[in-house]
Parts: C-alpha cells; structure tokens; sequence
C-alpha cells in the first residue's frame, strides 16, 4: 500500500484562491499556515489557486510555499486538473522527471470541491470548512442553488466516499456525517489563533462595536447595522466599524443609509494587521452575523484581544469557537442577536469576564499544533489505486 510521510514529500494543495486574493478569508488563512507548519516540518508544498490581480506571478511566498496561480474563479478547476495530468505526463513544474511529483493532495472544498478522485491516483484528502447548504439560496438563482446542493451534498459524497475528510469543527464533522460521511473517515484539525501585532491601543471610552468579514452576502452584516440602528437612542455615542472589503459593500452602504446609521458605521475596507490589533484591542463587542461558519477565525482573533464576540448558534463551528455565556453569546435570531449586543454594552462586569476567559480560550489554540495533526493526518491519505477492489471508479493517470 502506498504511503505519505509527514516528513518528507511534497503536498499539493488545490483551494480557489490565496490570502492575497481581494476574496480571500479565514479558509484560506488556515490552508496557509497548515501549508506553511508542513514546510516547517520539511516537506515541500505548492499551493495551486486562481489568477488575481492581473500580473501577480506564481512566487515562493516567506514561508516556502509555492503557489501557482490559473484560471479564475470557476476555470480554476479546470486548470487544476490540467496542470496535475500535464505533470503526470511528464510536461510541466509536476513532472516526475523535474522532480515536482506531489506524494498527496489536499483537495480544498467551498462549496464545489475540484473531483480529484475522478483524475489522480496519488494519496487525497479532502479539507472541507463548513457545509453550504444555507448559503446556495444566498448567492445563486434558485436552479443554481440546487445543482450546486446536489453537487455538495450527493455527487461530492460519492466521489470522495473512500477519501479522509479533514474539516475545522465538530458541528461540520457531524453535518458530514448527516451526508453519509463514515465517520471514521472525518478528522478535525482545529484553527490556531493568528498571532496579533503588539499595540498600545486601549478600550474605546464611548461603545464601539467591530465587524470582521468578507462583505458578502452570507456574513449578514446587514444584522450588525440593525443592531447600531436599534441601540441607537440608547447609546447616543454607539459606533461601528466594518472592515473588510467585497463586492456586496455597495448594499452595505445602501442599507446603513436607510436606517439612517451612516454617521455611526465606518466602513474601512482592508485593514493591515497592526490596525486590525488596535481596532480589536479597541472595541467593546465584536460581531460575526454569519449565517455558516466553519470556525469563526476572528472570532479567536478578537478573543486574543479579550474582546467577546455575539454570534449566532445555529452558525455551524462558531459554537466551538464562542463558548456561550463564558467566552461570548450566542443568539438564536435577529432580535436576540440585538439583545444580547445590548446586554454586552451595558454590562461592562460580564463585558470584561467573558473578554478575559476569549483570551484565554484562544489561546489553547496554536497553529504548531494544528500542523503536526494535520501532518499526522497526511500519512493516513490513500490513493485510489488501492480502492478499486472496493468498487472505486476507474482513474486516469498516476
């Protein structure tokens, strides 16, 4: 039986996009620094995803990750499996002959996964962040949504069915296995917890509320503005910023202008680190509205600033990641979000227990930690040349 080890080898990673992509979000933070943890134990990884900002060459990042950079959002697909058999054949940076033949891939799935199992026959993992089956109707026409839930949830299913699943959470482990997962199949390999910049910025002295997110639909930052818009006469001096940038801003501003909060909500855009630690270090409350997470990545960030966070429960991982009632709260619908925003803001004594325990709460969580699970994991990848006995589909090439 053929095997990876987790030291020595090189992975190759297929995700949709990089952490400079304008898209990029919390899943393509941890695919980096698990990518950048495994190069750290000695093995080589290349971390294949789409083009961006036209003219950005493929590079070896201050890690020594490798990426390479084709197609677009839906054409990456496409080009990942170009550039695999095009290796295999003996052409191009992956042939065995130029020594870039990868021992494992970790097949990133966002909704749509890249169907290695239909194309390569060395070792596959499947990396998968939460389950899209709320968010389809979000951001696709309704027959769209559709195909792309019977993709996710049936055709993906089968096709992985002898692959081992890495996810981020427990609650997507358990959706998984809802799908007809094994479960012996599934692992988690939590986040770590980003460390911040140092900085000197201390609690706003009038209430401040932050928004970390990809201003997408499916973050619901539209429920953080209903709150600033509802506490408002309560909290004369209540603000709000909302950094992050993305195409559904627009929206964003439309709707903060007809709640007539436009004087209260910064929007910020993109914020470097060190702005990101002072704005969190800064903030009462912090706010993830998402409708799914698979972990909550700030939410962590804001807790190593001891700053809570109001988040929803049914958010899939988000309730591993706040720890209700101990770390920060969980609501159940929109006006118990806002209630719970404002029970925060006024209890400064609960503000300041819940923001204390976050950051000892994100600090269990390391990235030193999360790489050497995710190494041990690799070497338990098989390859679909040793499942065909176990009626697997007839693959193409080695």
């Amino acid at each position: 039986m053929e095997h990876f080890s987790a030291t020595a080898g090189h992975v190759l990673f297929l995700n949709w996009r990089d952490t400079r992509n304008p898209e990029g979000g919390g899943s393509e933070v941890y695919v980096e620094r698990i990518a950048a943890e495994l190069v750290a134990r000695g093995l080589r990884v290349t971390l294949f995803c789409a083009a961006h900002r036209q003219g950005l060459p493929d590079e070896v990042n201050e890690d020594g990750i490798r990426l390479v950079r084709r197609g677009g959002r839906h054409t990456v697909y496409l080009w990942a499996a170009f550039y695999y058999l095009a290796g295999a054949l003996g052409v191009g940076p992956l042939s065995r002959r130029r020594g870039g033949r990868p021992d494992v891939l970790v097949d990133v799935c966002n909704g749509l996964p890249f169907m290695t199992p239909l194309w390569a026959r060395r070792p596959i993992v499947k990396l998968i962040h939460h389950i899209h089956r709320e968010q389809w109707h979000v951001v696709l026409p309704a027959w769209a949504a559709r195909f792309g839930w019977w993709v996710e949830s049936s055709f993906a299913i089968f096709v992985y069915r002898h692959c081992r699943h890495i996810t981020v959470s427990d609650a997507t482990r358990q959706e998984l296995i809802q799908l007809g997962v094994p479960a012996e199949q599934i692992s988690v390999v939590h986040n770590g917890t980003p460390p911040l910049p140092p900085t000197d910025a201390e609690r706003a002295a009038s209430p401040l509320l932050v928004t970390l997110n990809r201003l997408v639909p499916h973050k619901r930052v539209e429920v953080a503005l209903q709150a600033v818009a509802t506490l408002a006469d309560e909290l004369p001096q209540l603000r709000l910023v909302v950094a992050g940038q993305g195409w559904w801003e627009g929206q964003l501003r439309e709707v903060a202008n007809n709640l007539g909060i436009t004087d209260r909500v910064e929007f910020r855009g993109f914020v470097p680190e060190e702005e990101k630690a002072a704005l969190l270090a800064s903030s009462w409350v912090a706010l993830t509205p998402s409708l799914k997470e698979g972990w909550g990545l700030t939410i962590v960030e804001a807790g190593s600033a001891g700053t809570p966070t109001v988040a929803f429960r049914s958010a899939g991982g988000v309730g591993e990641a706040v720890l209700d009632g101990q770390t920060g709260l969980l609501a159940d619908d929109v006006d118990d979000y806002v209630a719970k925003v404002r029970t925060l803001l006024h209890n400064h004594e609960l503000r300041q227990q819940l923001g204390d325990a976050a950051r000892e709460h994100a600090a269990t969580f390391t990235w030193p930690a999360a790489g050497s699970r995710f190494a041990a994991l690799l070497e338990s990848a098989e390859s679909p040349r040793q499942t065909r006995s176990r009626g697997a589909p007839s693959y193409l090439l080695p």
